[in-house]
C-alpha cells in the first residue's frame, strides 16, 4: 500500500502529464481525399484528448510519380495544404505537426520536404526542411530523393507548452548527430514514409535507439500500407518513452496512435541516468 506522501507524488506526477497522437495514413495522389482523411483522424485524436498531434511525411500527397509533388508544391505561407493545417489546428485547439509537405525550393525542378508546426491558434511556429535525402538501390527497388528534393541545412527545435520539441523527417532517423545537435529536447517528432524493405529491419530499432540515447519521447508518425503508385510503406507508427518503451503502435493502415507524455517521469529518468551530462566527445 502506498503511503500518503507517495500517493501525493504520484498524483502530482500525473497532473502534468498530457496525451499526444501519431497519425498513420496510406496517402494517395488525391490531395482533397488525403486532407479529408487527415482531418478525420485528427478529430479522432482530439476526441481522445491529444494536445499534440503529428501527421506522417507527405500526408497530403503520395503521387503516381515522384515529380507529382512538384506540381502541387506551395509557396511558404500560402496554399491549400498550409491553410488546412492552420485551420485544423485552430479548430481543434491543438498543436499540429504537419508531417511534411512540398514547399517551393530555390530550383524550379525541386521542392523542399518541409515539416511545419502550428499552435492551437493556427499560427505557424516552426518550419524544418528535411536535411538527409534518401537513396536506395536494392534489387528491383530504387529511390533517389535528391532528384526531386532540395536538402535543408538547419537543425530546428521549437519551444512549446509541452517542452522543447525537435523536428526530424524519415531518413534523418539514421543520423544520430542530428538529434545530438538539437540539444536537450524533451520530445522528438518524426514524420516518415519508411519503405517496407528497410522498415521491417531498421525502423523500430532506430526509433527506440534515438529515444534511449536522448532520453526523449519520440512521436513517430508513418505512412503505412500499399499506395496507388505501387509503393509499400512500413507503417508501425509509434510513441516511445525515454526508456525505449513503446507506449502505443499501429502496424498498418490509417489510424491513430495515442500515448501519454509524463515530464516528471522523464525528469526522474534523466536524474537516475544522467547520460546526457556524461557526454565527452561533444564535437564528434
Amino acid at each position: 500500500m502506498l503511503d500518503g506522501n507517495s500517493t501525493q507524488a504520484r498524483i502530482a506526477s500525473q497532473a502534468n502529464a498530457f496525451k499526444v497522437a501519431a497519425i498513420q495514413m496510406a496517402s494517395g495522389p488525391n490531395i482533397e481525399g488525403n486532407l479529408a482523411e487527415a482531418r478525420r483522424l485528427i478529430a479522432k485524436a482530439a476526441e481522445q484528448g491529444a494536445r499534440l498531434v503529428v501527421l506522417p511525411e507527405f500526408f497530403a500527397i503520395m503521387g503516381l510519380h515522384e515529380q507529382d509533388k512538384l506540381k502541387v508544391s506551395e509557396q511558404a505561407g500560402s496554399g491549400p495544404i498550409q491553410t488546412f493545417l492552420s485551420e485544423t489546428a485552430k479548430h481543434y485547439k491543438i498543436w499540429l505537426v504537419g508531417g511534411s509537405i512540398p514547399l517551393a525550393g530555390t530550383a524550379p525542378e525541386k521542392v523542399r520536404d518541409s515539416c511545419l508546426v502550428f499552435d492551437e491558434h493556427g499560427e505557424q511556429v516552426a518550419r524544418y526542411d528535411k536535411i538527409h535525402l534518401f537513396s536506395l538501390s536494392l534489387g528491383n527497388e530504387s529511390y533517389d530523393e535528391a532528384a526531386t528534393l532540395e536538402s535543408g541545412n538547419q537543425v530546428v527545435v521549437v519551444d512549446s507548452p509541452f517542452g522543447r520539441i525537435g523536428l526530424a523527417v524519415c531518413y534523418d532517423l539514421r543520423f544520430p548527430e542530428l538529434f545530438r545537435a538539437m540539444k536537450d529536447v524533451d520530445i522528438i517528432v518524426l514524420p516518415a514514409a519508411f519503405t517496407e524493405t528497410t522498415g521491417k529491419m531498421h525502423w523500430e530499432v532506430l526509433v527506440r535507439a534515438r529515444a534511449i540515447e536522448n532520453l526523449a519521447y519520440i512521436i513517430a508518425s508513418a505512412q503505412g500500407g500499399y499506395h496507388v503508385n505501387g509503393r509499400e510503406t512500413h507503417g508501425h507508427s509509434m510513441i516511445v518513452d525515454p526508456w525505449g518503451r513503446i507506449l502505443d503502435t499501429l502496424t498498418r493502415g490509417s489510424g491513430v496512435v495515442i500515448g501519454t507524455i509524463n515530464p516528471s517521469h522523464q525528469a526522474s529518468l534523466r536524474s537516475s541516468l544522467p547520460a546526457l551530462k556524461h557526454r565527452v566527445l561533444h564535437n564528434c
